[in-house]
């Protein structure tokens, strides 16, 4: 790990800095030591890696996809190329439309969640230049030496770590750039891995996410029944329910035979605009917000319908003559009350 990247890294618990101790150096590189936290934290860097996994005992979905992950390390790239060839798909062409709606600059400051064997990372890192940055996270330590192995080397060096992609360590607004596919599925907390790529990206900032899902016109044909027999990652739905309110311009498409997703959105902040308070032209009139807001217990009919008859006859929508009528009487009555008592 190179030690001037080591102030760029957070607590994922606390979000706080954290202080290197270094053990042993290998060329200028920290090879084993630990970031510590305020309170008390302390991951471990070993093999130049630093472990940021955070709970420290994961979920058992989580712990699960590590343990499957670390098992299939050996076997991952000889097996995921069918993924593609199934489908008639070119990888590289797929892959790289995904990296397109990041939209880089050579600059860029990258972070790659779940980066498996750096098969994305090795086409992200061509579209960055000598001052761009790409930090590869994955939570299989197999998965990410097999990245190490064949991403080290390259320029701009990436910067790789260990870590749940759910507790990200990174101060808020660290990134232009987010990128993940191929896991998202698996993760114990997708809301929150969601709500993490968001708090890390810079406002404006683009964030690509994708994994398997059978369309929902595709899942009673023969071709949706025989896939997510043979692969039950398939009958995982699209998590859109998962998405951010900061989520901006978002887009879904389908990839790879209709059967993968991928969701792309620039980071805003908030809620999205909307001006709530304007007044409303026509009969019922008020505002978005006071329509909302504004209700009231129900009358009768009848005294609905004479209302109607006194708002027509007033000239004003029923928002405002509802207002003047409810203000008027509840002012007379409190008044009535203070009289009351002082008497």
């Amino acid at each position: 790990m190179d030690s001037k990247l080591a102030h760029l890294y957070r607590c994922p618990e606390s979000g706080g800095p954290l202080t290197l101790e270094i053990s042993e150096q290998v060329d200028g590189e920290v090879f084993e030591g630990s970031l510590i936290s305020a309170g008390g934290n302390r991951f471990a860097i070993k093999n130049g890696i630093p472990n940021f996994t955070y709970p420290f005992k994961l979920d058992k979905n989580d712990e699960e996809t590590r343990v499957y992950y670390n098992n299939t390390a050996d076997v991952y790239d000889a097996y995921i190329p069918l993924s593609f060839s199934t489908f008639r798909e070119d990888e590289t062409a797929v892959r790289n439309s995904m990296i397109d709606d990041l939209c880089l600059s050579p600059n860029s400051t990258v972070l790659e969640i779940g980066a498996g064997s750096g098969r994305d990372s090795e086409l992200i890192l061509k579209r960055l230049g000598p001052d761009g940055r790409l930090f590869l996270q994955d939570l299989s330590p197999g998965m990410l030496d097999k990245a190490f192995h064949r991403l080290s080397n390259s320029t701009p060096t990436p910067a790789f770590f260990l870590s749940n992609g759910s507790y990200l360590p990174f101060a808020d607004k660290s990134f232009d750039a987010v990128y993940h596919f191929g896991g998202l599925n698996t993760f114990a907390d997708i809301k929150r891995a969601f709500k993490e790529a968001v708090r890390v990206t810079k406002p404006g900032g683009k964030i690509v996410m994708g994994d398997e899902s059978m369309p929902i016109w595709l899942r009673e044909t023969e071709f949706g029944k025989v896939l997510m027999n043979s692969n039950p990652h398939y009958r995982f739905p699209l998590p859109l329910e998962h998405l951010p309110v900061e989520a901006r311009k978002t887009r879904v498409r389908w990839i790879v035979g209709e059967v993968f997703y991928v969701i792309d959105f620039e980071v805003g902040e908030g809620t999205p605009y909307a001006d709530l308070d304007f007044e409303i032209p026509g009969q019922r009139g008020g505002t978005h917000r006071s329509r909302y807001w504004g209700h009231l217990e129900g009358v009768t009919p009848e005294a609905k319908k004479i209302a109607y008859e006194a708002q027509r006859q007033s000239g004003k929508s029923m928002h405002r003559w509802l207002s003047d009528v409810i203000s008027s009487a509840a002012e007379s009555q409190l008044q009535k009350g203070k009289d009351d008592t002082s008497s």
